[in-house]
């Protein structure tokens, strides 16, 4: 009985342990990226102060205190980066900084490139479900991914549709899949819903899943054994 117990409490807290450990892995990598941002100019602004201060500047480098305020600045910056996109300046100035951009052709690949899949995340695509099921790595297994766009393929003309499959639980890395939309299986899901799925590793998740769709090879198959 007291192994029992033991082992019984040890999964308990396990099991209480992996949500938050999982969550602060993500918030971590998150907030580390942020304040990666912001680090170089509270450096400068560290280094700046320790001409004219050094003792105040050697009190202040400590990594924690760095961290926060490299976050901070981050925060403030993005903030009022988008504030002033919401604006008719910024949105010039910013028409202005892409036409520059497009002068570069590796950066305007890249970046050009992101600013798109960013744009088409935030909006539903027209007479599709933008969260979809594929089979994938083979037939049988599925995984969730976004339509970012709909193709049409040369010679037969049937539709192809560019599938992103983000990991779990970092979904900033993934594979780009193109998949026959025949075989995308819609489903209702928000991308808010198929974000927690992914990140949780597929714990938060509804208790129903969609049908697969039914390919014509299997109808054919279907058909040709009702005539026999």
């Amino acid at each position: 009985m007291p192994r029992l117990r033991v082992k019984r409490y040890l999964l308990t807290g396990l099991l209480t342990f992996l949500p938050l450990w999982v969550t602060w892995l993500v918030f971590k990598f998150v907030l580390g990226l942020l304040a990666g941002i912001g680090a170089p100019l509270v450096a400068a602004l560290l280094n700046g102060l320790a001409l004219v201060a050094p003792h105040a500047a050697e009190s202040l480098k400590m990594e924690w205190l760095t961290f926060i305020v490299a976050l901070l600045v981050t925060l403030l910056s993005l903030y009022l980066l988008g504030l002033i996109a919401n604006r008719v300046i910024g949105q010039r100035f910013l028409d202005a900084f892409d036409s520059l951009l497009a002068r570069i052709p590796l950066v305007q690949t890249i970046y050009g490139g992101t600013k798109k899949l960013m744009a088409v995340l935030q909006n539903k695509p027209s007479g599709m479900q933008r969260v979809v099921l594929i089979d994938f790595p083979r037939q049988g297994m599925k995984v969730v991914g976004f339509v970012t766009r709909v193709m049409v393929e040369e010679g037969s003309g049937r539709e192809m549709a560019a599938v992103y499959i983000p990991t779990t639980p970092n979904p900033t890395g993934g594979y780009l899949e193109l998949v026959p939309v025949d075989e995308l299986t819609p489903t209702d899901w928000t991308m808010d819903q198929a974000m927690a799925f992914i990140i949780s590793g597929g714990a938060v998740a509804p208790d129903t899943l969609p049908a697969s769709p039914r390919l014509p090879a299997e109808n054919s198959q279907e058909h040709l054994a009702g005539n026999a």
